[in-house]
Order: C-alpha cells, then structure tokens, then sequence
C-alpha cells in the first residue's frame, strides 16, 4: 500500500483540519450510528405484517425485535475495551461491515429463524456501534461545548427514527418486510468512506486481558431477564420455566458482582455506582430506554391494529412528531450548556410522560389530529432528555472511567428498551386475550398499555430528583 493511501495520525489529521477536525470525527460516527438506529426503529410498523407471514402472535413475533435489542446491548459492553485494543477506525469500520452483512442476509431470509439471526447480528452491530459517539464527545471536547456538541451528534441519530417509520413504512406495503432490512445500508457505506478517509490510524497502547467471564455472566443475566418476561405470558410466573429464568438473572447478577469484586480491570467495574448520580442516572437511563422503545413498538401496533391505518399511513401521521424530535434537540444541546442538564431531563420526563395520558384516557375515542398532537409532545421531551441525560450522569466521572461509565449508561438504557419491547409485546396480547381484538375491547386493552408507560416514566422522575447538578 502506498504512503499516501495510510491512515495519518489523530495529531496529524488534526493539524491539517484545526478545529473542525474534531466535528468531523463526531460526524462520521454519527452517520455510521444512524446506520444502526435506522435498524432499531425501522421494523417496528412490520410487526403485524410478520404475524400475518408467520402466523405467529405478537409474543412470538417480539423476539425478532428483542433479539435485535438483546444483542445490541449484549454488543456494548466489549465496546470500551475493543475501542482500547483496535482503536477507533478498526472497531468502527469491522462493525460497519458486520452491519452491511447482516441487513443483506435479512433481506435474502425465508424463515422467521434466519430472519431472527440476521435481526441478531445486526444488534451486535449496533450495540458496538452505539456508545462510540458519547465516548468520543466526552474525550474531544470540553465540557462548555458537550451540550451542543451532544445535540448535533444526536440530532441525526434522531432523524432516523423520525423518517424510518415513513419509509419502512413504504417498503412494507410495496416491496414486503424483507426490503426494510437494508435501510441503514447506504448511510453504513457512506460511513465506511468517510472513516477510510478520515478517521485516525490507532495508537499503541497497553491493555488488560479481556473479562471474558464478566461478558458471560452478564449476557446470561440479559438473556434470562428478557427470557423471565417473555415467559410470564406463555407460561405463568410460577411455572417452572419461568422461575428458572429469574433463578438464571439473579444468579449471573450475583456471581458478576463476586467476580467483579475480585477483578480490577472488570468489563464494568461496580466502584463505579458508588457515585449517587451516576447510579440514579443509570437507573433513569434504564426507565428511559423502557418508555422510549416501548412508545417506539406500540404506537405504531396501536394505529394498525386498533385505528385500523396502513403501515403507510401509520408511518406517515409519526412523521410530525419526528421532525419534532429533530428540532428540539440542538436547542435543547445549547440549553444543557447553559442551564441544569438534570432538570432539563426532569422536564423531558414529565412531558414524554404526559403525552401518553391522551392514549391512556381517550384510546376509543382519540381523533387524528389529537394523535399527531400528543405524539409531537412526546417526542419534544424525548428530544430535552437525550442530550442532557448523559451530560447529568456522567459530569461527576474521571477522564479515564469515562469510556466504561458511557458504555455502562448506553447499556442500561438498551436493557430497559430489551425489557419495555418484551414487557409490551407480552401485556398486550395478555389484555387482547382478556378484552377482545374488536372494539371496544381492544381499546382498552391498548389504553391499559399507555397507562403502564405513563407509570414506568413517573418511576424514573422520582429516581431523577434525587440527582446533583453538576458544579461550574
């Protein structure tokens, strides 16, 4: 390979470009993480489609969303250690490639198991994909900058789920489900020229051994969690399955927490939540990512299922509330710089979960405009949380913890959308069961659903208030 063609280094690149070399770094990953996103949100209007296909109920059907979501956060806990090991451009553009990999074979699927393993891989994809931005964000800038350095970096993460409903969507009703797997494939090419071109070569660095068993212990305790929800349904909590997947979860979690203490460089290290913000953060990233990608799941199953729209048409009337998910977020960046980025996430919680109490109370008799109204309101306090919830949790942490704290926040959030998507799936076609498929039954089947979320989001205020803001 000739000179020219080598990746320069982080100095040298830096030199050449000043300034806005750091902004261009923020970018590339930005556009290789919506690549990601783009496969998190896109197959959610596809869920009644794939029930149809596969002649599966919804909580069959949700594994193909829970695999997505096990996996990706399975994915981000080897993150901070690969990007220590490989460096940034290695790490970035082999999970890119993995990613491109993944959504062809999706496309190409003719069972709903291959159909689950691709879903699989992309989740590893994603989940390795995802912390690298806040990684990035909290090393190259200084703290007057991260807000707005953060809602530029997650405006266009944003962008995606404001569109991939339209557009997967769109897909679906022409082309069938499968068509909706290659959706992130050209934001991922895009990515990979742009790292090949600009990201820096690694540098040489000494690194522990990797925690192989910490992975383990904690992947079984991911696995077994969702697995314990997902049985409530299909076998009753005290069935003997049932029962022995919360064996399985507390088990893991307690020989983690054993091996943990023995091990000083552990895949995450527990003297870490002896910070309360940073543990009360952990816990409300955790309720966040429960509401967000439960709302995510179960708005669209709602207006196909219950309203009787297309999945067009379902994509279409979420478009509003996307572009505003889009333009709150630079303005809420600017204000996490300026004001309390804890009582900026306060405010986001309460409006995000009073959007819901219009589906909660009026499911039966909601009209269109009411919808697209409540839907923006959501989705304007989604876009006051994302940037400030990681500001007020991770302000208190050292330089060097920063990388294991950001993959530690983005695992509890993923947890929590493992969870909400798994819970969700399995409460409603419990209520559907109880109150019917037609009306008025599956009104309040789904109003009940609103109303759990609505209750999961009170939960993570009252966990946010006893945060500290962080000191000028």
């Amino acid at each position: 390979m000739s000179l020219h063609l080598l990746p320069h280094s982080f100095e040298a690149l830096s030199q050449r470009y000043g300034e806005r070399y750091k902004w261009m770094v923020l970018l590339i990953i930005g556009v290789g993480t919506m690549a990601g996103v783009l496969c998190t949100s896109s197959f959610n209007v596809a869920v009644p489609a794939l029930t149809r296909t596969f002649h599966l109920g919804q909580d069959h059907v949700q594994w193909a969303m829970t695999a997505f979501l096990a996996a990706m956060t399975i994915g981000m806990l080897p993150a901070a250690w690969w990007l220590q090991r490989f460096g940034l451009r290695r790490v970035f553009m082999w999970t890119l490639w993995l990613l491109v990999a993944a959504s062809v074979a999706g496309f190409y699927a003719h069972s709903f198991v291959h159909m689950v393993i691709a879903r699989l891989l992309q989740g590893l994809a994603a989940g390795v994909l995802q912390p690298l931005g806040v990684m990035a964000l909290m090393r190259l800038f200084p703290p007057d900058i991260q807000g707005r350095a953060s809602g530029i970096l997650i405006v266009g993460i944003a962008f995606t789920p404001a569109i991939a409903p339209s557009i997967s969507g769109w897909l679906l009703d022409q082309f069938g489900w499968q068509a909706i797997f290659l959706l992130g494939v050209p934001f991922a090419l895009i990515a990979l020229l742009c790292a090949w071109r600009w990201l820096p070569a690694p540098r040489q660095q000494p690194v522990n051994a990797f925690d192989w068993a910490g992975l383990g212990w904690l992947s079984a305790a991911t696995i077994g969690l969702i697995e314990f929800v997902s049985s409530l349904h299909h076998s009753g909590l005290f069935a003997p399955w049932t029962l022995g997947q919360a064996l399985l979860t507390v088990g893991s979690l307690l020989c983690y927490m054993r091996h943990a203490r023995q091990l000083p460089h552990a895949i995450i290290q527990l003297h870490l939540f002896q910070r309360p913000t940073f543990s009360r953060g952990t816990l409300v990233a955790f309720a966040y990512g429960f509401g967000l990608y439960a709302s995510t799941y179960l708005i669209p199953v709602f207006l196909q299922n219950a309203m009787a729209f297309s999945a067009t048409e379902a994509g279409v009337l979420l478009l509003p509330s996307g572009m505003a998910l889009v333009l709150t977020i630079p303005i809420a960046g600017r204000m996490a710089d300026q004001l309390s980025p804890r009582r900026i996430t306060l405010a986001g919680l309460v409006i995000f979960g009073a959007s819901f109490i219009v589906f909660a109370v009026a499911a039966d008799q909601v009209r269109y405009w009411e919808i697209v109204a409540a839907t923006i309101v959501g989705r304007i306090g989604l876009g006051l949380i994302l940037p400030a919830l990681n500001l007020a949790t991770l302000h208190e942490m050292e330089p060097q913890h920063l990388g294991q704290s950001s993959v530690v926040v983005s695992y509890a959030r993923q947890l929590g959308g493992v969870v909400g998507v798994a819970m969700m799936a399995v409460f409603m076609e419990w209520r559907e069961r109880i109150y019917g498929q037609l009306p008025p039954g599956i009104f309040e089947a789904y109003a009940q659903g609103f109303l759990l979320l609505s209750a999961v989001i009170v939960l993570a205020i009252m966990v946010a208030l006893g945060m500290q803001d962080r000191k000028r």
